[in-house]
């Protein structure tokens, strides 16, 4: 499964102005690794989802707006997603995240180990954490839900357009499924928009009456 990205390596981020909170969207190295730049609008407090790549971008993008990187978060494991992570923490210091099963694969040790249930906080915006395992074993989604009651959930490598993350074992196919039903498709609503860790967003509306045909193809 390929998934078309709507911002390319090379391409400006993406910039998305909602009512408490900045959205930057950047594409990273030849993988197209989404990063995810937000800052609070009222503080300027900043936190970074996935230092994938290219640290130099990504502190140049850190440094163009807000007071400064408060939090990092490493949706998962896999090298793609923090190979700029040491430069990145070593720029600012912030405080960093990951899931507890991936901790010990990451090249900086997370100051937080999350599970499913915790919070995450900058600043004044708070995002909850839904742990997904199956991609890996400790994948984590990130939810945040604006002043209006909407919700913007970034998923890393668990859900995108057309289908859940790669697994190899179908244990962990199953296992990322019963997740993403019970934790994702069975909390949040249709408009709720999804951010994934490559390619083009997405709502869960457009994907949840996929997911039968998900499960009998079997990824």
């Amino acid at each position: 499964m390929s998934y078309e990205p709507d911002v390319h390596p090379g391409d400006p981020p993406s910039i998305r102005d909602l009512d408490a909170l900045t959205i930057h969207k950047l594409s990273v190295s030849s993988m197209s690794n989404n990063v995810y730049l937000l800052t609070s609008r009222a503080s300027g407090a900043q936190l970074l989802i996935d230092a994938a790549a290219e640290p130099g971008l990504l502190v140049d993008l850190v440094r163009t707006g807000g007071t400064g990187l408060t939090a990092l978060v490493t949706t998962h494991r896999h090298w793609d997603h923090h190979r700029a992570l040491a430069d990145v923490c070593a720029a600012f210091s912030p405080m960093t995240y990951a899931g507890a099963p991936d901790a010990s694969a990451l090249p900086v040790a997370p100051d937080v180990r999350l599970e499913q249930g915790d919070v995450v906080t900058f600043g004044d915006i708070s995002l909850d954490v839904i742990r997904l395992t199956g991609h890996t074993p400790g994948s984590v989604a990130l939810a945040y839900s604006d002043p209006r009651g909407h919700v913007h959930l970034f998923t890393g490598d668990c859900l995108f357009p057309g289908g859940p993350g790669r697994t190899t074992r179908l244990e962990d196919f199953t296992s990322l499924m019963d997740d993403l039903e019970e934790r994702v498709f069975g909390v949040y609503a249709d408009d709720t928009d999804v951010y994934p860790g490559h390619g083009t967003d997405t709502t869960v509306g457009a994907e949840r009456p996929h997911l039968d045909e998900w499960r009998a193809r079997g990824w």
